[in-house]
């Protein structure tokens, strides 16, 4: 049997009860292998928003000084939305992809900014968590994740964020078929987890991703959720199996 044909036939043996219980040990053992402290929500809704759009495609520490740079020129938000576009751009030009950014931060900034909701996003902490998502990507250039950093990260509500980590290593423990895309990830990964488990299953796969389930060379030697791993078993375990036989 091949190993896109094991991985697909392992899959389909876990229901959904299977994949919530591996999912909530996944969780466990990453938030102990990674350190995942309590989530502490900064209560800012607005500000979420800017800072993730500007996390995107870049490292924590770029987006970081964009964002300063970005307070630092234009010290509320209404001055950001009236500036020249170009002036925003300079501004954030550290965190990359500033002409893209700048235009779509300044979209959502000034969609939410006259919602009529004083302070502006206020509705994100009491909607039902549907609602709150829409509300969120009915702005102009919100998508899934990017509401989901927002309602996690700023209101500490069990909504998940997926990126490239949380993605790769979501399919390749099986928790998400082959074919399912990143965006429609959010919604077939979020309710395998109770309301506690999603912020430490964002942040350990994250970790996990980066450090150890990495895109090109996984580090599965160094893995402590192995065993709970179709890729693993199908192409790891395997090609090891075949070395030590000399085949």
């Amino acid at each position: 049997m091949g190993t896109m044909e094991y991985r697909e036939t392992a899959q389909a043996s876990l229901d959904g009860s299977d994949r919530r219980k591996r999912a909530a040990e996944i969780t466990r053992r990453l938030r102990v292998a990674h350190g995942v402290g309590p989530l502490q929500p900064s209560g800012t809704p607005v500000e979420e928003l800017v800072q993730t759009i500007l996390s995107q495609h870049t490292s924590d520490v770029n987006s970081a000084r964009a964002y300063a740079e970005l307070r630092q020129r234009f010290p509320t938000w209404d001055e950001v939305v009236a500036a020249p576009v170009e002036e925003v751009a300079d501004a954030i030009r550290s965190g990359g992809l500033a002409r893209q950014k700048a235009p779509r931060i300044q979209a959502a900034l000034a969609a939410a900014l006259n919602s009529g909701e004083d302070p502006p996003l206020a509705s994100l902490f009491t909607l039902p968590l549907p609602e709150a998502k829409r509300r969120l990507t009915s702005l102009p250039g919100i998508g899934p994740k990017t509401a989901a950093c927002v309602l996690l990260f700023a209101c500490g509500r069990p909504a998940l964020p997926v990126d490239t980590h949380v993605y790769r290593v979501s399919r390749r423990v099986g928790l998400i078929d082959q074919g399912v895309s990143e965006a429609a990830a959010h919604d077939r990964l979020e309710p395998l987890l109770k309301p506690d488990e999603v912020y430490p299953f964002h942040v350990g796969l994250i970790r996990h991703g980066r450090r150890v389930c990495k895109a090109t060379r996984p580090r599965c030697d160094e893995c402590c959720i192995s065993d709970l791993c179709d890729y693993y078993q199908a192409g790891c375990q395997s090609s090891r199996q075949e070395a030590a036989a000399g085949t």
